[in-house]
């Protein structure tokens, strides 16, 4: 601000007809506030044998138009490229902002028990041997053994397994996990510094060292612009005053085409290309973290996903509802049945057969049919046996309800029976005889199929990274239509996954929203995190969607296409009217203010033309 209240105070002098001596100064200190950065930066560059860079040729530009007396080009200059850094930074600041307002922080405190008193401790204060209480719905803070309470546990954060696990005294736990339901007190084992949360983290930086580094547009195209314009200007300078001896002319004109071929148009007009792309991506939800993850997103030829609560909502719905031939029961009255023997339990798969139950049943009511309504009928003395299901009994018939397991260890005969891939199943048995089963699988979003259509008709392969069974992955794949699959996956095999995919097709996109899934995200040559996702993933993230939809996948990258199509077309139109510029200024025709007022002029069109991005339709 300052540098710019002082450029427009010395134009006002030097109209008013003040000479050099009184508008000098004004310049001097105007360029300082302005450009004293670049000058540094660059003379570090030099130092450290980045020479050609665009600091360099902004500041020798810049200083070649203050030997030649036309120290309001030089300020000028330096404004513009000041401008166009602001653009960017304040977009990618507003991007930072939108993402940190939308995610809690990991909690940094844990519940110690000091006899019958719970104190509240920084969690790196705990210590090995330490007893923390776990209330439904915290996060596990630390590596432990439960010594008090039972639960079920959320691991799909951490394994992207999305089926809660049972945990009793006795029995180890992961930081990161969430727990869902009982209170639990557990023996810390591991301090903060070596639990599984802070591995992970520490993968993300390990990943994040080794990620590919992607330059910017400007800085590659300074490599070779600045060093050609240098050369083309000492030749201009040396060649010419050899032959005539005029090396004053010819000198002035080199400095005079080095401060023409200052590219003030190209350095305004690409940061403020991404910066469009950025608002673009934000007004529909997808927040991008700089530039630089717009142009690495230009460059991805495969869309790598997370399964859980990436393509499937991560819940469990029942699919059907499938009584076995020959039993005298229909699809309602056996979805009565499991929900009468599940009616105690707390799990998830327990919970969604209970209220697909009360949804037909409320359906069946509205519509005068009060067959889902059990008269007379009670299920009674139902015992759960840990990992496999429920026994119950019905009128004095005994009721089997759970997992093949169960049947099979009760040799129950399942040649009716026939499972469907990649779901989970209740078998129903009375009295020794198979009932039928349950299907109950993880929902996938709706979307899902439109958006990975979408991807591939940009060019793009998909592929999918998962912890779960190569059955369920499977059968989510085909149905969605993903090119690639891979199960079983602890974090760091996804990783290894992450890499080899990339070597074979090129740059990659990764889309998760685990703590499992931030080394990954780090790793990726974009990495994509869902916004409903954990902190670790969304903070290791190079865009963040916050309506957690795959279409945001098809739609980023149609931005960041068209952030690449702008900014080349900016920069091919202010290139051809710099060198036609050029080429009048090496033969004297140009005057320094026709430079100034292209360039000028070349950079407010690029502006406009930038700003188009904010209006692109992305459907």
């Amino acid at each position: 601000i300052i540098g710019a209240v002082l450029f427009v105070a010395g134009e006002i002098m030097e109209h008013k007809g003040l000479g050099t001596s009184a508008t000098l100064p004004v310049f001097v200190i105007a360029y300082l506030a302005l450009g004293g950065v670049i000058v540094v930066k660059a003379a570090k560059n030099i130092s450290h044998g980045q020479i050609f860079d665009e600091n360099f040729l902004m500041s020798i530009a810049t200083l070649a138009a203050f030997a030649i007396n036309d120290s309001a080009e030089a300020v000028g200059v330096m404004l513009f490229y000041r401008i166009g850094e602001l653009f960017e930074e304040k977009a990618v600041e507003r991007s930072r902002g939108q993402i940190m307002d939308a995610v809690d922080l990991r909690p940094e405190v844990v519940n110690l028990v000091t006899g019958d008193d719970i104190q509240v401790i920084p969690s790196e204060e705990a210590q090995i041997g330490d007893i923390l209480l776990v209330r439904p719905g915290d996060r596990i803070p630390l590596d432990g053994i439960v010594i008090e309470g039972n639960s079920r546990i959320d691991t799909s954060p951490i394994t992207g397994e999305p089926v809660p696990v049972a945990v009793n005294e006795g029995d180890e736990i992961t930081s990161g996990c969430v727990n869902t339901s009982g209170q639990l007190k557990i023996r810390v084992e591991k301090p903060l510094e070596e639990s599984m949360v802070t591995r992970i983290l520490d993968s993300v930086e390990n990943a994040a060292a080794s990620k590919p580094k992607i330059d910017r547009f400007i800085t590659r195209f300074s490599r070779v612009y600045t060093p050609a314009v240098v050369a083309i200007a000492l030749l201009t300078a040396i060649i010419p005053s050899l032959v005539t001896g005029e090396w004053h002319k010819w000198v002035y004109t080199a400095m005079t085409f080095l401060v023409i071929s200052c590219p003030c148009a190209l350095v305004l007009s690409v940061p403020l290309t991404y910066f469009s792309g950025i608002g673009a991506g934000s007004r529909r939800g997808i927040l991008f973290k700089g530039g630089a993850s717009l142009e690495a997103l230009n460059n991805v030829k495969t869309i790598v996903m997370d399964k859980t609560g990436t393509i499937t909502k991560g819940n469990f719905v029942v699919q059907k509802v499938v009584p076995a031939q020959g039993v005298p029961l229909d699809e309602n009255e056996l979805l009565w049945l499991a929900a009468a023997c599940e009616g105690a339990s707390t799990h998830p798969i327990a919970k969604s057969i209970i209220n697909s139950y009360e949804e037909r049943k409320t359906s069946a009511a509205k519509a005068g049919d009060f067959s889902l309504v059990a008269v007379g009928a009670t299920v009674e003395n139902i015992r759960e046996q840990a990992g496999e299901g429920v026994f119950a009994e019905l009128e004095g018939k005994t009721i089997l309800c759970g997992n093949v397991k169960l049947m099979e260890r009760n040799n129950i005969d399942l040649s009716g029976y026939h499972g469907t891939p990649g779901s989970t199943e209740v078998l129903l048995a009375m009295d020794g005889h198979f009932l039928g089963h349950v299907d109950i699988a993880d929902t996938i979003k709706a979307d899902a199929k439109s958006a990975i259509s979408r991807m591939k008709a940009q060019g793009l392969t998909t592929a999918m990274l998962t912890g779960d069974g190569q059955a369920s992955a499977d059968a989510v794949a085909q149905e969605v239509g993903i090119d690639e699959v891979r199960a079983r996956l602890l974090p760091q095999d996804k990783l290894s996954a992450l890499t080899d995919i990339r070597e074979k097709r090129g740059a990659v996109m990764f889309v998760g929203d685990g703590i499992n899934d931030a080394p990954v995200l780090a790793g990726a040559d974009v990495g994509a995190a869902m916004g409903s996702g954990a902190d670790a993933a969304i903070e290791a993230a190079d865009v963040v969607f916050m309506k957690a939809d795959l279409t945001s996948i098809p739609i980023s990258v149609k931005i960041a296409r068209k952030a690449n199509i702008v900014s080349k077309e900016n920069i091919v139109f202010a290139l051809a009217v710099k060198i036609l510029v050029m080429i009048l200024g090496l033969f004297g025709i140009a005057s320094m203010w026709l430079a100034v007022f292209a360039d000028t002029g070349v950079a407010m069109l690029c502006v406009l033309n930038s700003i188009r991005m904010l209006y692109m339709k992305t459907e």
